[in-house]
């Protein structure tokens, strides 16, 4: 790889970065468009997934002939909701087009490079270490059908995930970055018991993502949400779905008044209950979700092979007498924690644990 082509790339993996868990079942996609060494365009992939990466970038622009594109992903071959992206780098007249993955869905995989050749544009697959699991979501989602599942949880130096005496286990660095978490999934799913007990509202509450409110989905199976939340005055401002039992179907006046979606199901018992809910909320059209949930939901998570990654904030203080948990611990005390991600949080520790499930 010459040093010109990985400076490009990063430049658009930076690109897609910047939407990532914004824009629903499509990925997020990077594209730099450079000519005499030069970058004269950029685009990426639009909030709520269209238009495309490779659209923003060449549209309205008309000294691309001769140019070079960069791009995070294979550009699509086929035609969906809008025409195929090799349509607009052939009829731009790029020269070159470098990617780094192959896309995943069969209506490319692997066809770009056959078009855009017929096309005389050479084409060529860059592989890159820096970036080598940034779709490790997107490829998932296409392998199961189903949405990528991160969670997280904070306890104490002594495995404590209630603290009797203060509301809150960890500190306010990792606050924030529980709302950076947020903000790069496309929706949020916490429990009725969860939301009752901080009365909380579950949104982006760091400066340049304020605006930013991820879809709510919040699992109440026995109509338990109380009725007044600060979360009832926004359910107009702000999509969220309540999922509940099919016999509660006339329960839910109340909640769709003030603006809620529901959606019912016929049980929550075992993993199978949890795979056709799961199912049902990528069919909405949900890829990146992210669980904020006590103990006992992220444990059956956990048990069913149902989490894709979990975010463990770790406060170095114990808190002896003073904790408690409503359920057991085991899982987590089984997990080791030797992947740190690099983040002061000053008395806290954030890891990260990947799974292999499904």
């Amino acid at each position: 790889m010459t040093i010109n082509h990985k400076l490009y790339l990063d430049l658009a993996f930076q690109l897609a970065e910047k939407n990532l868990g914004k824009t629903k079942l499509n990925p997020s996609v990077g594209v730099v468009i450079v000519k005499n060494d030069s970058v004269i365009s950029t685009g990426v992939t639009s909030i709520n997934g269209r238009p495309h990466a490779e659209f923003n970038a060449l549209n309205n622009k008309d000294i691309l002939t001769g140019s070079d594109l960069y791009t995070t992903l294979e550009p699509c071959t086929h035609y969906g909701k809008t025409p195929p992206c090799v349509n607009i780098i052939a009829k731009k007249k790029i020269k070159n087009v470098y990617y780094c993955f192959e896309d995943p869905d069969v209506r490319t995989f692997k066809k770009a490079k056959k078009f855009l050749k017929s096309k005389n544009i050479n084409v060529k697959v860059i592989k890159s270490k820096n970036f080598i699991n940034f779709y490790s979501s997107y490829f998932f989602n296409k392998k199961f059908n189903l949405p990528y599942i991160s969670g997280k949880i904070a306890i104490s130096k002594d495995y404590y995930s209630i603290n009797k005496k203060s509301k809150w286990i960890t500190n306010e660095y990792s606050k924030k970055i529980t709302h950076l978490l947020r903000s790069k999934n496309d929706c949020i799913i916490s429990t009725s018991k969860s939301i009752n007990i901080d009365n909380s509202i579950l949104n982006c509450r760091i400066e340049g993502l304020n605006k930013y409110k991820p879809d709510l989905f919040i699992i109440d199976l026995n109509m338990r949400l109380r009725r007044n939340l600060i979360l009832n005055k926004i359910t107009k401002k702000r999509k969220t779905i309540l999922i509940t039992l099919r016999e509660n179907k006339k329960k839910t006046y109340f909640f769709k008044k003030k603006g809620y979606k529901i959606l019912l199901i016929k049980s929550l018992d075992n993993k199978n209950d949890f795979l056709l809910m799961f199912r049902r909320i990528y069919q909405l059209g949900y890829s990146k979700v992210f669980f904020e949930t006590g103990l006992t939901f992220l444990n059956s998570l956990i048990k069913y092979k149902l989490l894709n990654n979990l975010y463990l904030f770790q406060n170095k203080k114990k808190i002896g007498k003073n904790g408690f948990n409503n359920n057991h611990i085991n899982y987590l005390k089984k997990m080791r924690l030797n992947k740190k991600i690099k983040v002061n949080l000053y008395d806290d520790t954030l890891y990260r644990i990947d799974f292999k499930n499904v």
